[in-house]
């Protein structure tokens, strides 16, 4: 099934982010390579900084993909100060 990891950033984490990126890119490659990746993005702000991500991806269960969320560099690293895992549906395209 599909779900939504949804992460909400501390203030000024551009920096944590910066720090935290390689391996966290990482992750979401092997996700890719996998077939499990759906999508993945920040969501900017209008000066340039980043307010949260955005994953869906397939996972086996709710679980499953709250423990991944729960291990990924931004969250370890401080970057995110929540994480919402939500299942999704793919309507379009």
């Amino acid at each position: 099934m599909l779900y939504a990891i949804i992460g909400q950033d501390v203030e000024n984490s551009t920096d944590k982010r910066l720090a935290a990126r390689p391996v966290h890119l990482q992750r979401l490659e092997t996700l890719k390579e996998s077939g499990k990746l759906v999508l993945a993005g920040p969501f900017p702000t209008d000066d340039g900084a980043f307010m949260g991500s955005l994953i869906v991806a397939d996972f086996d269960s709710i679980e499953a993909a709250r423990s991944w969320a729960e291990a990924d560099p931004y969250m370890l690293e401080g970057v995110f100060k929540q994480v919402e895992v939500k299942p999704f549906r793919k309507v379009l395209p």
